[in-house]
């Protein structure tokens, strides 16, 4: 029963408009069963007949006809289809796989079908016990003979049931007792019921065929049939063939990568040291802002504003002009800067405002703290109020009428080993203050302290309650209207806009207000620190660049030293994106690792960092490596390793399959 019918096929090649015709006008057939030798010298068109028989070559003039279905359509796709379906290739250099063992190259033709994982590796399995080599299937093609070798080149050819099995010289790189058990193999295919054609220039293999077709100068020279073809039975195939699957592609990508670990390596670690040089600068951003806050709401909060009188008469003054002339004021407790139960209900209307503390900041005359044998000066007196935190005392707690806050300087100096215990104790103050007709008044007073603040040697304010302030003030004719408020606002989001509308507040066409607080000198230093984070990093990421192109030289280097495993896989019907895939999933797998390893260098540096500056930081992580930093490296690796994977897997997928089957 014939299988294969050739009709009329001519194939030439060109050297400029030069004809030079290999086959010419070749008319044959071929029946299952059969085992036909194709001999002749070298030139003489028989792997140029092979080509087109097997699908690799589309480009001839005449008719191929498998199964009594014409092959109108040459296009890529279909003959990719046709060699899964009915193409079975043994080559004289055996052309196997390095990196794979015996099983996985037998598991590549299986790969391309609808068998389960399982079903597949028995399938494989039972072909080695076939041509005895199934105690050697987890050995490299290195660890075999030129014998073995072919019987696994064989095993992979029978893998997809093919219809027809192409033995291009298949005993030419053997000796006299491995041509001998490689033509026995081959016959047997033969006798069971598939249609086996060998290429070669030997007589002796020919004539173990049932059938021998001299080819000569691109024409039959003779037909000889020895004996007829072997009788066939039926079979249906116990399975579909189908394309290669994004797992087969990538278990097969995997083995490479692992295979080729060293070069890897050092691909690896140029890129982590990109990723981790980002990923480490971006956490010191992270951790310069975070240290900056945090010393910021240790002493205040920062998203409560200080409303202060506005004093200046320049109404084009910004705010913090205006504030900072208010601030030279403040100190002396005038009129000037008095702010009244008038202009205080002004800001209470506001929508968002829930309160409003009212507040002192003075820098009286001769300002002095005395407890038993210790007497120390101080510049200012402050009220406690929301913008001062809880966090800011290192003991004690906020001070209630009659009560003060000191700084920890002076309760070391009370007593360097006991100092905690000034709290409870009294203190006696002694100062000067201008009363309402502008006269010098001596004031003293006592107040129990009630916590510590870390403090500065004469620069840190005593911080005592509104009302204990007032009250003295009120007993010496000192102007005791607040000359700061604070006003506390329903929700942090509304911050900004009230504080807008608070500057805005007139009476008489003059504004009435200026205000500050902490998140606002906050904002810019930490906007300056981000740009310069970002910089740092930028700078950084120039590795990236590098890395970049060592992996592009790297993926190109890979398809020029597997190029002949490209042919391989075409031959065996893979298509031209299954093999742009293949490498794309391979540098993807590379810039994973590489990711992977920076992230775990960045971690580990963030922990060392951290531990050895931590007691100099009071304990805080000046490096903080953010799950956004993490996730930004990873897809940045992919996104180099895709970039970089283009060019390179574009050209495997064009590579002709017979040219780089020729490779060596």
């Amino acid at each position: 029963m014939t299988i294969l019918e050739l009709k009329n096929i001519k194939k030439s090649y060109y050297l400029g408009k030069e004809e030079f015709p290999v086959l010419k006008g070749l008319n044959l057939s071929f029946d299952k069963g059969d085992f036909v030798s194709i001999l002749g010298e070298s030139g003489g068109g028989k792997s140029t007949l092979m080509n087109i028989i097997g699908g690799l070559d589309r480009k001839y003039e005449g008719e191929v006809i498998v199964n009594g279905t014409k092959q109108a359509d040459k296009k890529e796709k279909s003959m990719d289809e046709y060699r899964r379906d009915t193409i079975g290739f043994i080559f004289q250099s055996f052309n196997l796989v390095s990196y794979l063992s015996v099983l996985d190259n037998v598991l590549i033709s299986l790969k391309m079908t609808n068998l389960s994982h399982k079903e597949q590796i028995k399938k494989a399995e039972d072909l080695l016990k076939q041509v005895g080599l199934l105690e050697h299937k987890k050995k490299n093609p290195n660890q075999l003979s030129g014998g073995q070798k072919q019987r696994v080149a064989i095993a992979r050819a029978l893998a997809n049931d093919p219809d027809i099995i192409i033995a291009d010289e298949p005993t030419g790189a053997l000796d006299s007792q491995n041509t001998s058990d490689v033509l026995g193999i081959l016959s047997d295919i033969a006798k069971s019921g598939k249609t086996v054609i060998v290429v070669t220039h030997s007589q002796e293999v020919a004539d173990y065929g049932t059938r021998i077709v001299h080819l000569a100068d691109g024409q039959v020279t003779s037909d000889e049939r020895i004996k007829p073809p072997y009788e066939t039975v039926e079979k249906a195939r116990e399975f579909k063939t189908k394309t290669l699957s994004f797992g087969a592609k990538a278990r097969i990508a995997w083995q490479h990568f692992l295979n080729n670990w060293k070069q890897n390596l050092m691909i690896m670690i140029g890129v982590a040291i990109g990723l981790f040089s980002v990923m480490f600068f971006l956490g010191l951003g992270n951790g310069a802002k975070g240290y900056m806050n945090k010393m910021v709401t240790d002493l205040a909060n920062p998203n409560v504003p200080m409303v202060m009188k506005r004093v200046s008469t320049d109404e084009h003054k910004k705010n913090e002009e205006a504030f900072q002339e208010t601030t030279r004021l403040m100190p002396q407790n005038t009129e000037k800067t008095a702010i009244s139960d008038t202009l205080i209900s002004k800001v209470e209307k506001l929508d968002h405002v829930k309160k409003i503390e009212k507040a002192f900041d003075v820098a009286p005359a001769n300002l002095t703290a005395s407890l038993g044998t210790t007497k120390e000066p101080f510049a200012e007196i402050q009220t406690w109020t929301s913008v001062n935190t809880d966090s800011s005392l290192l003991v004690g707690k906020k001070p209630s009428e009659g009560e003060v806050v000191v700084p920890d300087t002076f309760a070391k100096k009370w007593d360097k080993t006991n100092w905690k215990k000034i709290i409870g104790q009294t203190l006696h103050l002694d100062y000067q203050l201008l009363n309402k007709d502008g006269a010098p008044v001596s004031i003293t007073q006592d107040v129990k302290v009630s916590g510590i603040t870390k403090g500065t040697p004469g620069q840190s304010p005593l911080t005592m309650n509104f009302k204990t302030l007032q009250k003295v003030f009120v007993a010496n004719n000192v102007i005791s209207e607040p000359n700061f408020i604070v006003p506390t606002i329903d929700d942090s989001h509304n911050v900004k806009s009230v504080v807008g509308k608070i500057q805005n507040l007139k009476t008489d066409g003059k504004k009435d207000f200026v205000t500050f607080s902490l998140g606002a000198v906050l904002k810019p230093i930490n906007d300056i620190t981000s740009i310069v984070t970002i910089v740092l990093a930028l700078i950084a990421g120039i590795s990236l660049l590098v890395s970049l192109m060592m992996i592009i030289a790297t993926t190109y280097m890979s398809v020029a030293e597997r190029t002949k495993e490209i042919g391989i896989l075409r031959a065996l019907g893979a298509r031209k994106g299954d093999i742009r895939l293949l490498f794309v999933i391979e540098t993807v797998i590379l810039g994973l690792a590489s990711a992977i390893l920076g992230i775990i260098v960045a971690f580990m540096g963030e922990v060392g960092v951290n531990s050895g500056v931590s007691d100099l930081l009071d304990k805080y992580h000046i490096i903080q490596i953010s799950t956004g930093a993490v996730i930004g490296s990873v897809i940045i690796a992919i996104v180099i390793a895709l970039f970089a994977s283009l060019m390179p897997a574009g050209k495997a997928a064009r590579l002709n399959p017979i040219e780089a089957l020729s490779n060596d």
